[in-house]
């Protein structure tokens, strides 16, 4: 099928082959779709920008070496005009919440019918959003602060989300919290970026103030 003469350009990033080889195929058939290459995680996707970079990403969450929000997150940085529409099966605040502030236009689900994922790409083209209703939903409910009950910490976060909301309170660093608890930097990003989603708090200072304030962190330690 001929192309138009200025195709939207996209990229697809999945770390499952058949869900990349599918999307390509049926994308394949619109018109006023060009692919202009796929990755199997954000790690592959960055060695790509440099030679292709696209009008809109489709962009998986859960991937190996990199996962969609930081690649989201560093696309953003390199090419700001690149739209991200998150194509996932996860909807839960700590999935949601992170993808947006990495810089995502768009968050749907891969239940979403085929022709509503084309009027996707094409609305992220022009800059309008797209929103899964359940997205939809929570991310309003957000903005107008409805909440169904008080955050409790300790049993929204885990042991180990604790133990590191701990150390960020203490004022040290992400490469020092791996230091002390033998994991990588990597790793405690991934926790971090995890203890802010769930605590509805924008950055780590936050994050120390609501510690030493809920109690997370006594005077005395």
């Amino acid at each position: 099928m001929d192309k138009t003469p200025n195709p939207i350009t996209v990229i697809i990033v999945d770390d499952h082959a058949v869900v990349r080889q599918g999307l390509i195929a049926f994308l394949q058939t619109q018109e006023d779709i060009e692919i202009i290459g796929e990755a199997e995680n954000g790690a592959q996707l960055l060695k790509l920008l440099p030679h292709s970079v696209p009008d809109v990403l489709l962009m998986d969450l859960i991937m190996p070496d990199m996962d969609g929000v930081e690649a989201t997150r560093r696309v953003k940085a390199i090419s700001p005009h690149t739209q991200v529409i998150i194509f996932t099966s996860y909807y839960k605040d700590e999935h949601i919440f992170p993808a947006v502030r990495a810089g995502a236009l768009s968050y749907i689900l891969k239940d979403t019918k085929p022709a509503e994922l084309v009027d996707a790409i094409r609305k992220a083209s022009r800059g309008e959003a797209v929103l899964h209703p359940r997205v939809a939903a929570r991310l309003v409910q957000e903005v107008q602060g409805i909440r169904s009950e008080t955050i409790n910490p300790f049993s929204e976060l885990s042991d180990r989300e604790l133990e590191i909301l701990r150390l960020i309170a203490s004022g040290i660093s992400n490469r020092e919290i791996a230091e002390v608890l033998f994991i990588s930097e990597k790793t405690v990003k991934s926790h971090v970026s995890n203890i802010l989603s769930k605590l509805h708090l924008a950055d780590r200072t936050q994050a120390a103030v609501y510690a030493w304030n809920q109690g997370i962190v006594r005077r005395d330690e």
